[in-house]
C-alpha cells in the first residue's frame, strides 16, 4: 500500500474501476490508488446478484416513462438515460479493440429487452409510450404488439395459461443487452494493475482530514490485522457506494451538508431450470404497483452469470437499517446529523405511501409475493425458484427534503474530493458520470485531456440526439465490437403523425 499518491479511490466497484481507467488514460504516469474494504472487488452493488444487470438503456424501464395527466407520456428521462448509456458503450467498445478488455462476452451478452402490462388502460399507454420513443433515433425498432401470438414469440413465458380476455400488450427491442457489472469490474480492475495501478482489498476507509498543503489524509485499517495506515492523496474519490454518505460527511465538506440517506434492501426469485430457463430469453419490465418507489418496478429477467443462464424475478421490497449488505445496523443512525435531521423528517412525511409499500412488503407471505410472478409466468411452480438477496441501495435525502431515486456527484468546491450517493441507473451510466467527475475536479487539466479521451468516447450524448444518421452509426459500430444485436436500419421519422398526435404523444 502506497502512503503518498496522486489519486486515492475509496470502493472497488464498477464506479472507481471506470475512474481508474480513464485518469489512467489522460495521466498514465500518476500513482493511482483503489481501496476496497472487502477481500474482494465488486461484492456489494456491482456484485451481478446484487443489481438488476439490466445495462440501463430506458428501453423497458417503465418507470423513466410516467404518463403525465393529461395522458401524454414523458420520455425526457429515457432518452437521457439511453444517451449516457451509448457514451458507456462508446468506452467499452474503445477498452475491447484497445485490448483493455478481453472478449466482450465475458461481461455482455445480447438479450432483448421487453416493457409488459396488462389491463386495457396499461395497453392505452404502453402503445403511447412506444410511439414517443419509437419516433427517437435511439429506439429505432423498437416493435409494439397486443396480439397475445406475437408476444409469444417474443417470450412464451409471459402468455402461458393466461386468459385469453385479458388484455396484454408490449414492446420489444433487440438492441438490449444483459451485462455483469461484478465481472465487468474485475476485468477493468485487473487491466489497471497490469498497468501499475495499485489496488488493496480488505482495507476501510475510516476518516478523512484536510491538510494544510491541500491534500486529504485517509485513515485506513486492514481489516483481518487491525493495523492502521495514513494515505495522503492530492485527489480522493468516494465510490463506497451506502457507505460513501458517512465519509463525505467524516470529510466535513460544506456541500455534504443537509443530506441524508434512506437505505432498502431487497429480495428476487431465482431459478435455473433448463425447461424454464430455455423458454425465456429476454428482459421483461412491468408497471410498478401503486404507492411503490421506482426501483420496485417489477422485471423478469434473463441473466448471464458466470456462463450460466437463469431468471430472476422481482424485486421484492426490504428494510434494514445498514448501509452496505456487508455493513452495520447502526449504519442510520450513524448518518444522522444536526443538518440533515429536518430533511429526513420531511422526507417521511412526504412519502408516507412507501412507508406504508415497506410495511406491505414486510408482512406479505412467499405465497403472496409468489403470486407477483404469476402475474408475469402464470405456470410458475414454486419449487423451481429459490430466494436471493439483493444488495442495499441508499437512496438520497436531498437537503430540501427530497427523496431521489438517482444518482448524485458531491463534489467539493475546491474539486479535491468528490463522492457518489444514490444507485440506479449508476452502474449503466459509469462513463458520463466519471466524465463529469473529471471535469469539475480537474478543470486546468480537462483542455488537454479532451483529445484522449475523445478518442474512447468520441461522440457526446447531445451529438447523438441532434443527428440520427450519426446515432445509427454509432449504436450499430458498439454493437458490432461488443457483439451485440445492431439497431434496425431505417429512416427515423421526421414528426409525429396525427394519430400519435390524437394519442396524446408530446411533440
Amino acid at each position: 500500500m502506497q502512503t503518498d499518491v496522486d489519486a486515492l479511490l475509496i470502493g472497488g466497484g464498477i464506479m472507481s474501476a471506470t475512474l481508474a481507467t480513464l485518469l489512467q488514460e489522460v495521466e498514465p504516469n500518476w500513482d493511482i490508488q483503489v481501496i476496497e474494504r472487502l477481500d474482494k472487488v465488486a461484492e456489494e452493488s456491482s456484485d451481478p446478484w446484487n443489481n438488476a444487470g439490466t445495462g440501463h438503456s430506458a428501453l423497458c424501464e417503465l418507470n423513466y416513462t410516467p404518463q403525465k395527466s393529461d395522458g401524454s407520456v414523458d420520455i425526457a428521462k429515457a432518452v437521457t438515460v439511453n444517451e449516457q448509456f451509448q457514451v458507456t458503450r462508446q468506452f467499452w467498445a474503445h477498452l475491447v479493440e484497445s485490448g483493455r478488455l478481453p472478449s466482450p462476452q465475458a461481461f455482455i451478452q445480447p438479450t432483448p429487452h421487453m416493457s409488459f402490462v396488462w389491463g386495457a388502460d396499461n395497453v392505452e399507454y404502453l402503445r403511447r409510450r412506444h410511439a414517443a420513443l419509437s419516433a427517437h433515433p435511439l429506439f429505432a425498432g423498437m416493435e409494439f404488439s397486443d396480439d397475445p401470438e406475437v408476444i409469444g414469440r417474443w417470450a412464451p413465458l409471459l402468455v402461458a395459461d393466461r386468459d385469453p380476455n385479458q388484455p396484454i400488450a408490449a414492446t420489444y427491442s433487440a438492441a438490449g443487452s444483459d451485462v455483469d457489472f461484478g465481472r465487468l469490474t474485475e476485468l477493468l480492475l485487473d487491466a489497471f494493475t497490469e498497468r501499475s495501478g495499485n489496488l488493496v482489498l480488505g482495507t476501510e476507509a475510516l476518516d478523512l482530514r484536510k491538510l494544510p498543503d491541500g491534500r486529504w489524509a485517509v485513515l485506513v485499517r486492514n481489516r483481518a490485522s487491525g493495523e492502521k495506515a495514513v494515505i495522503r492523496a492530492r485527489f480522493v474519490f468516494v465510490g463506497a457506494g451506502g457507505y460513501s454518505l458517512r465519509l463525505l460527511q467524516k470529510a466535513g465538506i460544506d456541500e455534504i451538508r443537509g443530506y441524508g440517506g434512506f437505505p432498502v434492501s431487497g429480495e428476487f426469485l431465482r431459478t435455473s431450470r433448463t425447461d424454464v430457463v430455455s423458454r425465456h430469453h429476454a428482459k421483461v419490465y412491468g408497471l410498478a404497483a401503486v404507492g411503490a418507489p421506482p426501483m420496485s418496478v417489477p422485471h423478469l429477467d434473463t441473466r448471464v452469470v458466470e456462463g450460466r443462464t437463469s431468471l430472476m424475478f422481482g424485486p421484492y421490497a426490504g428494510w434494514t437499517p445498514r448501509f452496505l449488505k456487508t455493513g452495520s445496523l447502526t449504519d442510520l443512525f450513524a448518518s444522522i446529523k444536526p443538518d440533515n435531521l429536518l430533511p429526513m423528517i420531511k422526507v417521511g412525511l412526504q412519502n408516507l405511501s412507501l412507508v406504508v409499500y415497506l410495511v406491505k412488503q414486510l408482512l406479505s407471505s412467499p405465497k403472496r409475493k409468489f403470486a407477483d410472478l404469476r402475474e408475469f409466468y402464470a405456470d410458475a411452480e414454486p419449487g423451481d425458484w429459490e430466494k436471493v438477496t439483493a444488495g442495499q441501495r441508499v437512496q438520497v435525502i436531498r437537503p430540501d427534503g427530497v427523496l431521489q431515486f438517482g444518482t448524485e456527484v458531491i463534489t467539493a468546491a475546491d474539486g479535491s474530493i468528490v463522492g457518489l450517493l444514490g444507485a440506479s441507473p449508476g452502474a449503466s451510466t459509469a462513463a458520463p458520470i466519471m466524465l463529469d467527475v473529471l471535469r469539475d475536479c480537474f478543470a486546468d487539466r480537462w483542455p488537454d485531456w479532451q483529445q484522449t479521451l475523445f478518442k474512447a468516447m468520441p461522440h457526446s450524448a447531445e451529438e447523438l440526439i441532434a443527428d440520427p444518421e450519426l446515432a445509427h452509426a454509432v449504436l450499430t459500430s458498439t454493437a458490432e465490437v461488443l457483439g451485440l444485436v445492431p439497431p434496425v436500419a431505417k429512416e427515423p421519422p421526421t414528426g409525429l403523425g396525427e394519430a400519435e398526435r390524437a394519442a396524446g404523444v408530446p411533440v
